[in-house]
């Protein structure tokens, strides 16, 4: 199911991802991850709200060892109890980025993709891009007549 960003969804996040939500004001969400037998750790934060030049957005921003991620123009999110993992994603000018945050403290990001990889027969694409639309393809419910309403 995809969700809006609330205060209260921030705790669904947190419960598929098996953490706690440490706020850090009242807009802005931490959430540590580790998983011992892989020896990996990253914190993730979800800001709510940020005000760009009378423009509302959402972010959402991964520390790892060796990596900083930032999803700016985060619109959305999907919560997979069964996959243990959450993909944040944002739309713009028809290309949708996704940033996926497993429980196991692992990361993945797509950026900038089109949506014939997203809504193709997977089988057909190239290797490199079938994880890509596989991934991503759960955001293709969202399309211009979508409603949370709904």
């Amino acid at each position: 199911m995809i969700h809006t960003f609330t205060v209260e969804n921030i705790e669904t996040i947190a419960k598929i991802l098996d953490t706690d939500v440490k706020p850090l004001g009242e807009d802005v969400f931490r959430l540590e991850l580790k998983h011992t037998e892989s020896n990996r750790k990253l914190a993730l934060e979800i800001h709510l709200g940020l005000h760009v030049q009378g423009v509302s957005m959402n972010m959402v921003s991964v520390y790892a060892s060796n990596t900083f991620v930032q999803l700016h123009n985060c619109t959305a999110f999907v919560a997979s109890e069964i996959l243990h993992q959450v993909t944040f994603f944002g739309k713009s000018g028809g290309k949708t980025s996704g940033l996926i945050i497993e429980k196991e403290a692992g990361c993945s990001i797509y950026a900038n993709v089109d949506k014939v990889i997203k809504s193709g027969d997977f089988t057909q694409l190239p290797d490199d891009l079938m994880m890509c639309g596989v991934a991503l393809s759960l955001t293709e419910s969202m399309d211009d007549d979508f409603s949370f309403e709904d």
